[in-house]
């Protein structure tokens, strides 16, 4: 949910030393949140690990690729859960996409500082290969699709699970509907120098507001985010990057689709 639903109120038009005067105490306040991010951060690295027992085994483009190879050669790996299930590659999550869409200025220098990025979905990897040259994405994007992968990191949920209507997402129990069997993530693995593989950090739901830099630009515009739709939320405005303008509707989990789609989910 935004951060602030409320509607903006008129601004108060002041002189540039009232203004000044109003800024300062709100410095101090950013200073404490900077020291608190650093402090939360801290405490993320200090996380236990956890071994990798599975030798999980993707579809790439090119056939089967380890998770270990996934690290490209270095220590650290972060894979982004995308969600996109079989079937689903018209119907792309809005915040999977924008959230991957941050990646083509930064990964060089990800890269460079000894962490790989790498995009995993259920789909089949045709179908992710078709949507990577739709949206112009060069990123590695591999499939889980034949694989336990989703499962064992709680971003799809199980035939049992659908059945019994109860799931295992962020954390917590949640109620599972047919229409919903894959949601986001993000997650963070590490290997050490014998080559074993360990899971150190995954945050889920609004836990990926971390990695959508785009919203540190809108929190500081007289605007924010003005997610004032029925979601209160980036479905309310965000669509797939080669979407806008062009219609279309998202469901409250994010999923997009086309104006000329035609599934029952229209109105």
């Amino acid at each position: 949910m935004s951060a602030d639903p409320s509607p903006r109120r008129a601004p108060r038009i002041v002189s540039k030393e009232e203004w000044r005067a109003a800024r300062i105490p709100l410095l101090g306040a950013e200073k404490e949140l900077t020291a608190m991010k650093d402090a939360l951060a801290a405490a993320r690295r200090a996380l236990p690990w956890v071994r990798v027992e599975k030798d999980y085994v993707f579809d790439g483009p090119n056939g089967p690729v380890t998770l270990s190879q996934l690290f490209e050669g270095r220590s650290q790996l972060f894979i982004k859960h995308f969600m996109m299930g079989p079937g689903h590659g018209s119907r792309l999550c809005v915040g999977c996409s924008l959230e991957v869409d941050h990646l083509d200025g930064i990964r060089v220098h990800l890269e460079n500082h000894d962490l790989t990025y790498a995009v995993v979905a259920r789909a089949p990897i045709e179908e992710i290969e078709r949507v990577k040259r739709r949206m112009g994405w060069d990123f590695t994007w591999v499939s889980s699709y034949r694989s336990d992968f989703n499962f064992d990191f709680n971003v799809s949920f199980s035939d049992a699970e659908i059945a019994r209507g109860r799931g295992y997402y962020n954390y917590q129990e949640v109620d599972v509907h047919p229409a919903m069997i894959d949601l986001s993530g993000d997650s963070v693995f590490v290997k050490d120098e014998d080559g074993q593989v360990y899971h150190t950090y995954s945050a889920y739901a609004r836990g990926g507001e971390q990695f959508l830099g785009i919203y540190a630009y809108l929190d500081v515009t007289p605007k924010g985010r003005a997610e004032n739709g029925p979601y209160r939320s980036l479905p309310d405005w965000v669509r797939p990057h080669d979407m806008y303008g062009r219609g279309g509707m998202v469901e409250g989990i994010g999923r997009y689709h086309a104006a000329d789609c035609g599934c029952a989910a229209h109105p």
